[in-house]
């Protein structure tokens, strides 16, 4: 059985401490991280606002991503022995094939392309508000660090424009309070991941 779960969100907001977690407590858990897939800083367009255009949807290689997405779907044991992912039998030392096997897709700009909106079986999305978004970001280092005035010039304002044309999809996402506790945030996910797979086991 293969199953999907998308956690997309803010910048900043957790997604990939709590992916982290669930990789190490999930079955047979592989991960495709969004952003693999950033094209080369001399592709990243100029924009009308002065910045480089990375929180957009074109700064992304997203052909790339869903083959990579395609390909967990097509083998999902040969595409996680080959990510040094152990697949692990059941205790009835059953075939892999036969197993559960999770894939989770985590990224800013998971639900607002169109190929990858029929593959998740979970939605989440971890918000945080404006001012700890901010906050958050101002104490990260990037490889290409942010110019000043970047965060209220692009980020912020773009993470709002794809936020509501995510609203407006038809997708069913589960939205998470990214200012509650680690484990907080994990436990109730986890717990929500686990209910699922028993309804459909």
């Amino acid at each position: 059985m293969k199953f999907i779960i998308g956690i997309g969100g803010v910048t900043n907001g957790g997604k990939t401490t709590l992916t982290g977690r669930l990789i190490k407590n999930l079955p047979n858990c592989c991960v495709v991280h969004q952003d693999d897939f950033f094209k080369p800083q001399d592709q990243i367009e100029l924009g009308e606002d002065g910045f480089r255009q990375w929180d957009v949807i074109t700064a992304l290689d997203m052909e790339a991503m869903v083959n990579t997405v395609r390909g967990w779907m097509e083998n999902p044991v040969k595409f996680a022995r080959s990510h040094g992912v152990s697949v692990s039998p059941n205790s009835q030392g059953s075939d892999p094939d036969n197993e559960i096997h999770i894939l989770i897709v985590e990224g800013f700009l998971l639900y607002n392309y169109k190929p990858l909106r029929d593959v998740y079986n979970k939605c989440y999305y971890v918000s945080i508000p404006y001012e700890e978004c901010k906050r958050r970001r101002s104490t990260r280092t990037y490889t290409v660090p942010d110019p000043p005035g970047l965060f209220d010039g692009h980020v912020w304002p773009m993470y709002l424009k794809h936020r509501i044309e995510m609203e407006n999809s038809t997708l069913d996402i589960q939205y998470l309070d990214g200012m509650k506790s680690k484990e907080e945030l994990y436990n109730q996910v986890y717990e929500d991941i686990q209910n699922s797979l028993l309804n459909i086991s």
